[in-house]
């Protein structure tokens, strides 16, 4: 599964997504695409949120089944103001819900995993900032919370590759280059995982 967030076609996330979907048909993976931004509602409904514990809605019910059968989830986008993408957010918020990717304990205890066939999580992202600012001052923060607050509680037997590009407002061709060819080799190892 290829999840892209960006509203601007043309943009560097659109080509490392393009990159990364043809790495992924080159390695056999039958890839299922949801680029967010030509139709995805990010709002979380009053109705949704009021019926939110009940049985899984059928609001979104084929992103919900692509995300429960998904072996290998991809994620492009960029990360503006150290976080991710409202509409990347609002994926999260109405995508990866009560039934599909957690269940909560009697009582509303903890969350209990339900996302067992999601093996592999690449994740990538594009940033404006130094390396320096996001490690050093920030601790990564998109990262922390993909790992340990969405992919921990809901397939903690993934295994989550991270790769972002910095300084990716004016970025230069061999740069980029380098960059593709890095994602295309974390594809065939995803792939020697998986199979």
């Amino acid at each position: 599964m290829l999840v892209t967030a960006h509203p601007l076609s043309e943009s560097l996330t659109a080509r490392l997504a393009a990159t990364v979907e043809a790495g992924a048909r080159a390695q056999g993976w039958d890839v299922t695409r949801q680029d967010l931004y030509p139709g995805f509602d990010p709002v979380l409904s009053p109705e949704e949120r009021a019926g939110y514990y009940a049985d899984p809605a059928p609001t979104l019910a084929e992103e919900k089944r692509a995300l429960s059968d998904a072996q290998v989830l991809v994620l492009v986008f960029p990360t503006w103001w150290f976080g991710f993408p409202a509409i990347l957010k609002g994926w999260f918020d109405r995508v990866w819900t009560p039934g599909v990717a957690f269940d909560h304990a009697p009582g509303l205890g903890p969350m209990l995993p339900r996302l067992d066939r999601l093996e592999e999580v690449l994740a990538i992202t594009t940033m404006g900032s130094p390396a320096w600012i996001d490690w050093l001052v920030l601790r990564r923060p998109v990262r922390r919370i993909l790992r340990y607050a969405i992919l921990k509680p809901c397939a903690p037997k993934a295994r989550l590759t991270w790769r972002v590009m910095h300084d990716a407002e004016a970025v230069a061709e061999p740069r980029i280059a380098r960059f593709e060819a890095t994602l295309r080799s974390d594809l065939r190892i995803l792939a020697r995982r998986t199979t």
